[in-house]
């Protein structure tokens, strides 16, 4: 295996114990704060050649996004690295009981292409605030961001617990035969039974962050511009390029009427006339992806939008109406800036149509009735869930943001990538001596010991009351 000799290599160092000291872990963070600093505006340039992504984006997305993961953690890693007392048993009053966050070991982080530099940086400040050697492994489709990850990264981190493999569909397979210590991994459903699959050899833990068609209700009461600007931004942000934009909108046909003018009035205010020559609105990442939009296209009815030009890999902000629960934009995650409007008679159906449904990674609710978003956040089942606007969830490092069933497995952000990349150690630490006390628990048994060791070591509903 082309591999094993690097995975070797890293499990040495780790089982060095060179990067479970705080120091240690400071300091490579801190590496990683310099490299967002001095190669922010290769960073602007690598994402605007892959994909056209606009400078305000990426800074925001790629790199403010980076930074906040990264102070979150510094400001608080002493603390999380700390161990967890617990509460303890009659019988083990005496004694030490505590979690210790251990770090995994070689753990393997593949990236996605859509955020090229965020959906990598992310996971490993976690990774290297949890104690563990990484192989980092970037999208091969964004090949700038994959060069610079490649060419950069290794000049600001340890290369010997740290180090970046640009590989594509075949030398990822190889990898994948190594055994880690755990696997994180960010892409499409497909690819994440592939990557599980692999784990299961080694019987290694796994995330996988993998989207999903996000739903979109929007209530017959609500402000419909406001709507109409927070779901366009969040549906064509990024070009579409995103696992937690709006799938597709359900509404009655009443709201359809109000927000289809309010989307096209919208759209112009964002990007003009003509969005082509937006220097805000980007390019589809490459020629796969711009064929199979090609085909999305064909759902339903186009009423805003629908232009395309193949050579510059451009889709225009798009709106379809008359689309079907089985038309093929309905059956797989749009990637893409176009958002279908899926007529349902009101909120009761609106969930139904959630729930027969894969669970998404997250659902969008608007309505000026609270009680409406409560509803469909009561009785829906979903990663993440955000009312009234759409991808803001995602900035807060305070929540955690995974998927559930086909959108993901595990969470990640703030302390929440630290606990992902640690193992929580159970541990109890007893006095030797005091050996009286234990007697209780060696044969020869009798009743008597039975009743003893079970009033000692019971745990008690609470206002509960023992009969005598």
């Amino acid at each position: 295996n082309p591999y094993a000799e690097l995975v070797s290599r890293l499990r040495a160092a780790w089982l060095s114990g060179k990067t479970r000291p705080m120091e240690y872990r400071v300091a490579q963070l801190e590496a990683l704060g310099r490299f967002l600093d001095e190669k922010q505006q290769d960073i602007l340039e690598a994402t605007t050649a892959d994909m056209r992504k606009p400078f305000f984006e990426s800074e925001f997305s790629e790199i403010l996004l980076c930074k906040n993961e990264l102070h979150e953690t510094l400001n608080n890693l002493s603390h999380w690295m700390k161990d967890e007392h617990v509460d303890k048993s009659l019988v083990t009053s005496l004694d030490s009981a505590f979690i210790r966050k251990d770090p995994y070991g070689v753990v393997l982080i593949i990236g996605p292409w859509n955020c090229p530099i965020h959906l990598l940086m992310v996971p490993l400040i976690g990774a290297i605030a949890a104690g563990n050697c990484v192989i980092i492994k970037p999208s091969e489709i964004t090949k700038n961001s994959q060069t610079l990850m490649a060419e950069g990264l290794p000049s600001y981190l340890d290369k010997d617990c740290f180090t970046v493999v640009t590989a594509g569909v075949e030398e990822t397979t190889r990898l994948l035969e190594n055994k880690f210590d755990y696997i994180f991994f960010t892409g499409i459903p497909a690819v994440g039974r592939i990557v599980m699959t692999a784990a299961a050899k080694h019987l290694t833990p796994v995330t996988l962050e993998l989207g999903g068609k996000n739903p979109c209700y929007v209530s017959d009461s609500c402000d419909v511009q406001n709507v109409a600007r927070r779901v366009a931004w969040g549906r064509f942000v990024n070009t579409g390029q995103t696992c937690v934009a709006p799938n597709y909108v359900l509404c009655s046909v009443e709201m359809q009427e109000k927000l289809l003018p309010a989307l096209r009035k919208v759209i112009t205010e964002f990007y003009g006339p003509n969005p082509q020559e937006s220097p805000d609105f980007g390019r589809i990442v490459g020629d796969k992806q711009f064929q199979r939009l090609q085909t999305l296209l064909r759902s339903g009815r186009v009423v805003i939008g629908g232009q395309t030009d193949e050579k510059e890999r451009y889709v225009a902000p798009t709106v379809l109406v008359d689309v079907q629960p089985s038309d093929p934009i309905m059956h797989e995650e749009v990637f893409g800036p176009i958002l279908p409007i899926v007529i349902v008679a009101n909120m009761d159906e609106a969930i139904d149509f959630i729930n027969s449904r894969e669970r998404p990674l997250v659902v969008y609710a608007f309505s000026s009735d609270d009680k409406v978003v409560n509803q469909v956040l009561e009785r829906t089942s979903s990663g993440g869930f955000c009312g009234n606007d759409t991808l803001m969830h995602v900035t807060l490092t305070s929540l955690p943001f995974g998927g559930i069933g086909d959108s993901g497995l595990g969470m990640h952000h703030g302390k929440f990538t630290f606990d992902t990349f640690t193992h929580h150690r159970g541990c109890l630490h007893r006095n030797m001596g005091r050996e009286a006390l234990n007697a209780l628990r060696y044969p020869p048994y009798s009743q008597q010991k039975l009743g003893i060791v079970r009033v000692a070591s019971e745990v008690k509903r609470k206002d509960a009351c023992t009969l005598l």
